[in-house]
């Protein structure tokens, strides 16, 4: 679920992978750094600013920083707010942006950029050193924080576990360098290196059981207890290109090594409160997961333009990479406990792992061809073809730990060895054809297919004995394909349309050669399926008009239809999922007049999944339902220039969802029922031509009956900054 408010949250867009100031400046600088201008012209640029000393003489501020400072005040769910909008709760403040740069030599220009806000693990630094005709180096830190709600699942009428810890986060952050030589007329080398991590706790939806019955019986066991992960990741990246241009023909060559050391686990509580029974299930479960890795490539391209209408791009890749695993599942009286057969909570069927040890090894190879041609005027034809191969080998041993039935609860421990491969080739093509010799029309259609062939080998036994455990060997084949149709026509010059479709089809074959299992030997899972088809439908519409110079519309409409068609061992082929899709857009852009503007957009979605499940009977009846996701979602933006130097913005958002349904008679019930709102008001004040003051207040509501009320806040945002040229 993707709401405006989301959408509307981008902020520094040299930082596309995260939200970097999507929080407590959702009320600050970054939701609305694209709207601090006036209403009637841009606003001055984070590159440069030139303000007019005299009628004559222009001065050029390349140079500034902001420093701002504010505070989160929430009523309620305060985990809630701050994943909903990556604000966090209390003050912040210190260095938003700050940017100087100098000449150092007549070709040569030094840059540092940086940021940092006080109590938010928000921190970047930047040095930039070039020389256009010689080369660069740069090198940089940066760090920011991303938060969770720890919370879990709702029963009504009132069955809910706290989790142990309701604000989680997790801190992301890279260290790197880089050179690049860059003269003129000889192939450009550039080198860089990076070190990245990841490290804190995230929520997981794979919750523990409930009993919402205790210390009533029967039993009725709901997973509603909230779980974690505990994560710990650091990658370090080597890469080094060159590419260079000889006549017509561009191209380059590049390596690149990785090494990751990945310390993660999940954790989760079984069964908390029932300690009045005879045996207590209470009980925690950490399953822990090392993978290291080991990875190097090796790619190359070229780009030959034979003239006009003839253009060849090729590309080739080798990627080796190794793995090593280790972990453990064990049952305790907490979090990462130690091993212990007798534990007295345990139960039957509690299955873990000890000692995990293994490894893999990977080969790649992918091989790209693309033509493009025009070979009439107004008509381009772009064939394109692509191999991909990989090999892949893994072995793994383990110690398996389990429970057997009471009254004894015998704990049993067994030594198994696994090993598997697979071999995979995929040959991929494409047509692309455009033709755009109408007037006022472009047309255009695409064909992508691609065919894939591989083989599965898995194979487990026993240490101590050699006994089989289990077996299977699969052979499996994949046809995919996609058609696309489309046209854009501009009848006016303040009216124009696009209409696209397009089929997708995606085949797999599964031929189960062999497979047995020891326990039960009936068993065929896994190797079950035989096929597996997947179909797509998809039109989508839009229409832009202007009807008058200071107003635009934008209508939009996008319907997808997705069947899954399943077919089992020794069974019928059946449908096993319908998904419909309805999306509704609409956008205005209105000024009516210099001082004054309005930006706003709806969107309705129908989204639906129907599988077999939901039409059981008997006692399956409403135990699983429809999955809808419907919603809406709104936002409205003003802006007025109360002055020259004064402007005065207002925001509001609003998401709807009433998905939900209450079927506790059957099982847990799903489904978002929330409503959320959000308003912000700005003012900007420029106090002189190198100096501008910023003021904000944001108020922002929650009420999410899905979670029985546990994830609603109201939260106020208070917010101030000073943006200063120099």
């Amino acid at each position: 679920m993707q709401t405006t408010a989301q959408n509307l949250i981008r902020f520094q867009p040299a930082r596309p992978a995260f939200a970097l100031f999507v929080g407590f400046w959702l009320a600050g600088g970054a939701v609305f750094g694209a709207e601090e201008g006036s209403a009637t012209q841009p606003a001055e640029s984070d590159q440069s600013s030139t303000e007019q000393t005299s009628e004559s003489t222009p001065t050029q501020y390349n140079n500034w920083f902001d420093v701002s400072v504010g505070s989160a005040f929430v009523n309620g769910d305060e985990a809630q707010f701050m994943r909903r909008y990556g604000i966090r709760k209390g003050p912040a403040g210190g260095v938003e942006s700050f940017h100087y740069e100098q000449p150092v030599t007549k070709n040569t220009t030094l840059k540092l950029d940086g940021r940092g806000i006080f109590d938010n693990h928000d921190y970047s630094i930047k040095l930039d050193l070039t020389d256009p005709e010689l080369g660069y180096i740069r090198g940089g830190y940066q760090e920011y924080r991303t938060w969770f709600d720890g919370n879990g699942g709702f029963f009504p009428p009132d069955k809910w576990y706290p989790p142990s810890a309701e604000e989680m986060h997790l801190d992301r952050g890279d260290v790197w360098f880089e050179a690049g030589l860059t003269i003129p007329d000889v192939p450009v080398f550039t080198f860089r290196y990076e070190h990245q991590f990841r490290r804190g706790q995230e929520d997981s939806l794979e919750w523990g059981p409930y009993d919402v019955n205790y210390p009533a019986f029967p039993t009725n066991i709901k997973n509603i207890v909230p779980s974690f992960y505990d994560i710990d990741e650091k990658r370090d990246i080597f890469s080094g290109d060159m590419r260079h241009t000889l006549g017509n023909t561009g191209f380059g060559v590049g390596v690149r090594y990785e090494m990751s050391d990945n310390r993660d686990s999940i954790n989760y509580h079984y069964d908390p409160e029932q300690s009045l029974v005879a045996r207590s299930p209470n009980r925690y479960v950490t399953t822990t997961e090392e993978v290291k890795t080991d990875m190097f490539s090796a790619h190359a391209f070229t780009q030959t333009r034979f003239n006009e209408k003839i253009l060849l791009t090729s590309g080739y890749s080798f990627t080796t990479l190794d793995t090593d695993l280790s972990g453990s599942r064990i049952y305790g009286a907490g979090y990462e406990p130690l091993y212990d057969p007798t534990f007295d909570r345990r139960q039957y069927r509690d299955t873990g792992f000890l000692d995990l040890s293994g490894g893999s090894h990977l080969n790649q190879y992918v091989l790209n061809l693309n033509l493009m041609v025009t070979p009439w005027d107004h008509f381009t034809v772009t064939p394109a073809f692509r191999v991909e191969k990989e090999d892949w080998s893994g072995l793994d041993g383990f110690t398996e730990t389990d429970v057997g039935q009471g009254p004894a609860y015998t704990t049993s421990t067994t030594d198994l060895r696994a090993a598997n491969d697979r071999d995979m080739v995929d040959v991929s093509e494409s047509l692309d054809l455009r033709y755009n010799g109408v007037t006022n029309w472009i047309f255009y259609g695409r064909g992508d297919w691609t065919e894939g062939d591989g083989d599965l080998h898995v194979n487990e036994i026993e240490a101590a004995t050699g006994g089989k455990v289990f077996n299977r060997v699969t052979d499996d084949t994949q046809l995919t394909q996609k058609y696309t149709v489309g046209a854009n026509w501009y009848p006016l010059r303040r009216l124009n349309f696009a209409a696209q479709y397009y089929h997708k089809i995606h085949n797999n074959d599964y031929d189960q050669i062999n497979r047995f299992r020891s326990n039960p030997p009936t068993d065929l899972y896994p190797g079950f399926l035989t096929d597996q088809n997947f179909e797509t439908d998809d039109t989508n519409f839009r229409v832009t008009y202007r009807p008058l110079a200071n107003l635009s519309l934008v209508t939009r409409y996008d319907f997808q239809l997705s069947t899954v068609d399943t077919t089992g061992d020794a069974l019928g082929e059946v449908q096993s999922a319908e998904v419909t899709s309805h999306i509704i857009g609409e956008t205005i852009s209105w000024n009516p007049l210099a001082r004054l503007y309005f930006q706003g957009g709806l969107n309705y979605v129908l989204d639906e999944t129907h599988t077999p499940a939901n039409d059981l009977g008997g006692n399956a009846t409403d135990l699983v339902l429809p999955a809808k996701n419907d919603y809406w979602e709104g936002s409205l933006m003003a802006g007025f220039a109360l002055t020259e130097k004064t402007e005065l913005q207002a925001q509001y958002l609003y998401y709807r969802a009433d998905d939900y349904v209450d079927n506790t008679s059957y099982s847990l019930p799903y489904g978002v029922s929330a409503e959320e709102h959000g308003v912000t008001v700005t003012l900007i004040q420029k106090l002189s031509e190198r100096m501008r003051l910023t003021l904000k207040y944001g108020y922002f509501t929650n009420r999410d009956d899905t979670s029985g009320g546990f994830n609603n806040y109201d939260a106020h945002l208070v917010y101030s900054s000073l943006h200063y040229l120099f």
